[in-house]
């Protein structure tokens, strides 16, 4: 019996339960990476500069070199040095040569690029809880586990 998913593809069933799994997360996928666009777009973000903003804030004053930004990305960007340029003309990164090895860029997070995060702590958390605190506690712990026994075996 073919669920929700195939219906919304318009398919009338799918090869597999596997298929379905994968097809729903991809789904998932999309529509929460949309919402969360959306929302980050009245802060004048893409997903991908707000995921640099919150890996530099989290790196703390020390900042990180790009290829380390890379690695801890989300989702991968081939060019993070252009991204980088595009958020220094915005004054949200800044970036410079590290003083003991001058072949690494270290980029760092902006007194602005701090203020923009911390406005947007709050409506953050207000469109994380609308977002998926529809699920309660328990089956986000599952949902949780799940995902990263998933993610572990597909490493």
């Amino acid at each position: 019996m073919a669920g929700k998913i195939a219906e919304e593809l318009k398919q009338r069933q799918l090869d597999s339960l596997e298929q379905e799994a994968a097809l729903n997360l991809l789904k998932t996928s999309q529509v929460f990476d949309l919402k969360t666009g959306e929302f980050l777009r009245q802060f004048g973000l893409t997903s991908t500069q707000f995921n640099v903003l919150r890996i530099l804030r989290g790196a703390g004053e020390s900042g990180l070199a790009c290829s380390q930004i890379a690695e801890r990305m989300i989702t991968h960007d081939s060019d993070v040095t252009r991204l980088l340029d595009r958020m220094e003309s915005g004054k949200l990164v800044l970036r410079a040569r590290s003083c003991s090895d001058r072949r690494l860029v270290i980029a760092k997070i902006t007194a602005d690029g701090l203020a923009l995060l911390r406005r947007m702590d709050k409506p953050l958390a207000e469109h994380m809880r609308l977002t998926l605190g529809t699920l309660k506690k328990e089956r986000l712990h599952e949902l949780i586990d799940l995902l990263e026994e998933l993610r572990g075996k597909m490493s």
